[in-house]
């Protein structure tokens, strides 16, 4: 139980600073959306008055009084849940934006992730288990091989190959042009075709972590007394592989993907990017690229928020699975 309440207290501290890290960033960077509307206005030839310059001000719903009085109006607004209106997408609210590009992303990020794990993951136990041999080294090679692909370049082969060369997968975005998100087996069918080529982007490009990791841990753990003393035993290699090695062998791993899972709300924004994909990811990088205050702190906000619980879930479950982490 003291092992529990302490990570609870951890837990609140760590959000209360990273919520306060969360309101100072985007003050801190270069420039603001009301300069970068005035600039396009000046490139007009247009003289620029204080009047316009307030009118813009209001429009865009930037921030005003002391900074002391916008970090408690953001408290506030934190614990509402109210995160204002984007300058990016003035049609809507902040939470809407965030809300209709949040399942794209949990379901290719998260799907991808998944797989990936499970993939690597049990080459990985193969590998660990086969080491020396040539099994082992065509494992490691191949995933090396992968590991060396940068995301960005391997999803401009991809779109270049089989998008624009081929034509057997679309050039961009999450669904035709002109569809409208729904149940329907037609649009369903849709989305996926344009998620294979992200989703394979990322599924590879981290394919590779998660078959080192293991293979190491399995290595290391087939070092350790009780699996000799199995084998001496006589029991079954599966039953020694599977049941000795590698269930005790995949604890880190699990820390690993709890972080992963995490992560998965930030999406990928340069996979996004690339495939124009109606995620986090590329909406992270609309809302940084026009300094959207109100977008920036509620997708950091989110990102974080799903990092800290990720962590926090992480130690109850790996406190479960090996009780002496409780000391």
């Amino acid at each position: 139980m003291a092992y529990v309440r302490r990570k609870v207290i951890l837990f609140v501290i760590t959000l209360w600073a990273a919520i306060t890290m969360n309101f100072a960033l985007p003050r801190l960077m270069p420039g603001s959306p009301v300069d970068a509307a005035l600039a396009k206005i000046a490139s007009s030839g247009q003289p620029i008055t204080n009047a316009q310059r307030r009118a813009v001000e209001i429009q865009l719903g930037s921030p005003h009084g002391s900074i002391i009085s916008q970090y408690f109006d953001y408290l506030k607004n934190v614990a509402t849940f109210n995160f204002g209106t984007s300058y990016s997408f003035p049609s809507q609210s902040v939470s809407t934006t965030i809300l209709n590009a949040l399942p794209w992303t949990l379901i290719l990020v998260g799907m991808t992730t998944i797989i990936a794990f499970i993939i690597g993951t049990l080459l990985g136990v193969y590998a660990g288990w086969r080491r020396g041999t040539a099994a082992d080294a065509g494992v490691t090679l191949t995933s090396t091989l992968l590991s060396a692909f940068p995301p960005f370049w391997l999803g401009l082969l991809l779109l270049y190959v089989f998008a624009f060369k081929w034509g057997m997968f679309p050039l961009k975005g999450g669904y035709a042009d002109g569809a409208s998100p729904s149940l329907d087996p037609a649009f369903i069918a849709d989305a996926i075709k344009h998620s294979v080529l992200p989703g394979v982007t990322l599924a590879v490009t981290s394919l590779s972590g998660w078959v080192f990791g293991m293979r190491n841990n399995m290595i290391n753990t087939l070092g350790e007394d009780y699996v000799t003393f199995a084998e001496a035993n006589g029991i079954r290699p599966r039953t020694v592989a599977l049941l000795y090695a590698a269930r005790n062998a995949l604890l880190p791993n699990v820390t690993a993907f709890g972080l992963s899972l995490g992560a998965i709300v930030g999406g990928s924004v340069l996979v996004e990017g690339i495939f124009s994909y109606p995620g986090l990811g590329n909406l992270l990088y609309v809302a940084v690229t026009n300094h959207d205050f109100p977008l920036m702190q509620a997708l950091f906000l989110v990102i974080t928020v799903s990092m800290l619980v990720a962590i926090f879930v992480v130690d109850l479950l790996y406190a479960r699975l090996d009780p002496r982490v409780r000391r």
